[in-house]
């Protein structure tokens, strides 16, 4: 479990950046991912829950920092804060969930149940989300961004050959 993707890297880095925060939407995380790595395309792309699973399971294991993993009506992954309270549990009460808000605060990290990790990953065919391809056209510089050019038209008065 030690060896993290690149992307994991990176969803682990903007975590513990947003740790203070009781209530971390999916939005929120992948707007700071792209900031830290600097990616300029992708600006609608969320994240894999797969990835994110990892992460969590990484961060509960390794840095003592347990998170939750919700699921809202409209498929979006939302990260509370383990054993935090206030403004994130009235926020999750508001909204469907997959789990009581509840159900985490025995102090561990937990994932999502089994019926709202089908409905996330029957989402996520329909959506984009961040990879390792996006961090590594990053790091070699990937494609830059090409301007269409004037057409340079060839004369076959000057070629000798047609003639």
């Amino acid at each position: 479990m030690n060896e993290l993707t690149p992307i994991q890297k990176e969803i682990v880095t903007a975590l513990e950046q947003m740790k203070e925060k009781s209530l971390i939407t999916e939005a929120n995380l992948a707007k700071k991912i792209r900031g830290n790595a600097n990616i300029s395309g992708k600006n609608k792309a969320g994240i894999s829950l797969k990835d994110l699973e990892v992460c969590i399971e990484y961060l509960g294991e390794n840095k003592e920092q347990p998170f939750a993993l919700h699921l809202n009506s409209a498929n979006d992954i939302l990260i509370k804060k383990v054993g935090s309270d206030g403004e994130a549990d009235k926020m999750l009460r508001g909204s469907i969930l997959s789990e009581s808000p509840s159900s985490c605060a025995a102090g561990a990290w937990k994932l999502l149940d089994g019926d709202a990790k089908k409905r996330r990953q029957f989402s996520e065919k329909s959506i984009s989300v961040l990879t390792n391809g996006d961090l590594r056209q990053k790091a070699s510089g990937g494609k830059g961004l090409q301007k269409r050019t004037d057409r340079k038209k060839m004369s076959f008065r000057d070629v000798e050959e047609f003639e």
